[in-house]
């Protein structure tokens, strides 16, 4: 998917309007606990200031429920921002509007402004044209470095682009770029590995895969579905009952290249202090359930990743947020980082999350930003946010 970049765009004293993902997690008192999605616009925004342009910011940050709420400002993240740019943010309490308009009007070359959250205004989730408009007026160049967001038509990810120049960031481009290579040109073999909690997420993505891949590993809550599928009793373990004749569908079409586990880490309850042992998966006590994979499934697992050149992953093995069931997830991680000569993704969303937490995600030849996005990318679907960037 060649679309144009931020290098096919003279810059000197023009404004970049650059939709960013700074969806970030905060805790009460505002303070950022993770700022891996700000970390990875800086590439982006620190080319565009070294090449003379000004940058006028916008981003959703969690789910506002209709309009303005503090708790989700963007303020924090602006202030946080300034400090990895070594530079002034201004910040402004408004979407768009006279205001809005004035102080990006007045930003010099070096100037950086954000914009207050996009979702509180409820035009945005409609890609409502009108919106797409005022925030048109606040740029030259529309910049999309959202890659979490572009598979949500929303007026400051696609409306904008109807009405601007509209290019790709470093790391829109970087995602396409792995994303894409995998499943365009894969180097063989080929391994995709599949956990959490529901079949039903992820069912387009199997039967996508399958058609592409050379095994696909599945753990998590969603192996549970289909191990009762064949007919295992499973406990009280997360199973979805009306995905059981998907699921068998989908075992006999990837005959061969579906891996299911073969023992798990089964507790007596849905706790961190829960009583736990390893079984077999025909072997799960009556009122038990399966927070993660066992050492043999991890060993399974390992050997079919041995060799491999292409690795996608996106869902953790198990409930990792417990660490009496986060071994499975580690062990993935720790296999792929150890993978020689071989191109490892992680589709961003819990699975992102765990590499980090372990310490490993410089490990990782790229850990997607957008969990949502990069999912329905495997599934081949067409991002709105990417397919409305202007083509080279």
């Amino acid at each position: 998917m060649r679309k144009q970049t931020i290098r096919d765009i003279s810059w000197p004293g023009k404004r970049a309007l650059v939709r960013v993902d700074f969806n970030v997690p905060q805790d009460d008192n505002g303070t950022i606990t993770d700022d891996a999605r700000i970390q990875a616009a800086l590439p982006t925004l620190n080319y565009l200031l070294d090449k003379g342009a000004s940058l006028v910011l916008m981003s959703h940050l969690g789910r506002p429920k209709g309009g303005p709420d503090p708790k989700f400002s963007l303020r924090p993240v602006a202030e946080h921002l300034a400090g990895l740019l070594g530079r002034p943010v201004q910040f402004i309490g408004e979407t768009v509007g006279s205001e809005v308009e004035k102080a990006a009007a007045s930003l010099r070359p070096g100037d950086v402004l954000v914009i207050e959250n996009t979702r509180f205004d409820p035009r945005e989730t409609k890609n409502d044209p009108e919106m797409a408009a005022q925030l048109a007026k606040l740029g030259d160049v529309f910049v999309n470095d959202a890659f979490g967001s572009a598979h949500r038509p929303h007026a400051s990810t696609t409306g904008v682009a109807a009405c601007l120049p509209a290019v790709a960031g470093f790391l829109m481009q970087k995602e396409l770029d792995y994303l894409g290579g995998a499943l365009e040109e894969p180097e063989r073999p080929f391994v995709a590995i599949l956990g959490g909690a529901k079949v039903s997420d992820k069912i387009a993505v199997i039967e996508a895969l399958l058609e592409k891949v050379d095994a696909v590993l599945i753990g998590g809550g969603m192996a549970n579905t289909f191990l009762r599928a064949q007919g295992f009793a499973t406990g009280t373990s997360l199973v979805e009952e009306d995905a059981l004749e998907t699921a068998r569908g989908l075992l006999a079409k990837g005959s061969g290249i579906i891996h299911l586990p073969v023992d798990l880490v089964v507790a007596d309850a849905f706790a961190a202090d829960a009583r736990s042992a390893v079984v077999a998966v025909d072997a799960i006590p009556d009122g038990w359930m399966a927070l993660d994979i066992g050492p043999a499934s991890i060993a399974h697992f390992a050997n079919r990743l041995a060799g491999a050149k292409t690795v996608v992953w996106n869902g953790p093995m198990g409930v990792f947020e417990m660490p009496a069931f986060a071994k499975g997830t580690v062990a993935i991680a720790e296999i792929l980082a150890g993978l020689a000569n071989a191109t490892t993704i992680i589709g961003g969303g819990d699975s992102a999350a765990a590499v980090r937490q372990a310490g490993l995600d410089d490990k990782i030849s790229h850990v997607s930003t957008g969990g949502g996005a990069s999912l329905e990318f495997l599934e081949g679907k067409v991002l709105p946010g990417v397919a409305a960037l202007n083509d080279k």
